[in-house]
């Protein structure tokens, strides 16, 4: 299946699918009832699909929940292992989208995919939007118990960042790698070694993922020969990384990991700091 789907794909209305809104920022649930696809769910990127951060140097900004807390939270949205999930957000699939796309892969659900162009697709097609909250019918815990896979720790990531046979790939904006500004966490730069390849050249003007020949070329010229389960990626909190793993399978690149804690955690553990170009 793709990790992609369009907006005119009649399966966006099908009888199994379970369509989500889960955005990221202020005012989420203010802005989804102001405008979402008709029956979506809502689920906030900071509260339901990340744990409550006590020290971000342990895990970062935005730490993975707990399996059985996240097994819940799908039960409680009606998603079952036959469901078809379809989540959007109103960032182009940069935040919540691809995360939770992300998240459930991590668990084994592959009959899951992300909104081509989110939100603003819906818009640009015409499409009604609603402004009712969406209850979904719950059902028991999702059945997982084994915690997500496709991860990396801080230290395996720090010692991938100095083998030629992988590579550590930074989707920031280019300003924050090279440590000339940080405007969420504490120090500006990069973990030596990583490769910057900021997420928005995943996108096209109309904020659309990039045909996936383009994107394959993209991520071949940045990766070479690395074999895939040695790519890891990410970001300031392991969230907008979500946005290029997506990319990448879409491309035809699986099985790429995830540093979730990502630079929240590095840049708070005391490590050594890039600023130089790879």
């Amino acid at each position: 299946m793709s990790p992609l789907i369009e907006i005119n794909d009649p399966a966006l209305s099908g009888a199994n699918t379970i369509l989500i809104d889960a955005r990221a920022g202020q005012n989420t649930h203010q802005r989804y009832l102001a405008g979402h696809l008709k029956n979506a769910a809502f689920v906030d990127l900071d509260k339901d699909l990340a744990a409550p951060v006590t020290d971000a140097s342990q895990g970062g900004r935005h730490p993975l929940p707990n399996i059985h807390d996240f097994a819940a939270l799908l039960g409680k949205l009606g998603i079952t292992p036959q469901s078809h999930v379809i989540v959007y957000d109103d960032k182009a699939g940069a935040f919540g989208g691809a995360r939770l796309w992300w998240m459930l892969r991590a668990i084994g659900h592959t009959h899951v995919q992300v909104l081509n162009g989110g939100l603003q697709a819906a818009i640009n097609a015409g499409i009604e939007l609603s402004t009712d909250e969406h209850t979904p019918t719950p059902t028991n815990p999702y059945p997982a118990t084994e915690g997500f896979k496709n991860t990396v720790n801080i230290e395996e990531t720090g010692i991938a960042a100095h083998d030629e046979n992988h590579i550590v790939i930074d989707v920031r904006e280019t300003p924050r790698y090279q440590g000339q500004t940080e405007p969420i966490d504490l120090i500006a730069g990069h973990i030596p070694g990583a490769f910057n390849l900021p997420y928005i050249y995943n996108l096209d003007v109309d904020g659309r993922y990039l045909p996936a020949e383009t994107l394959k070329n993209l991520y071949t010229d940045a990766i070479g020969n690395v074999p895939n389960a040695n790519i890891i990626v990410h970001c300031g909190s392991g969230v907008t990384a979500c946005h290029t793993l997506l990319g990448l399978e879409y491309a035809g690149i699986s099985g790429a990991r995830l540093y979730v804690g990502s630079w929240s955690e590095w840049s708070r553990r005391d490590l050594p700091i890039g600023t130089t170009k790879r």
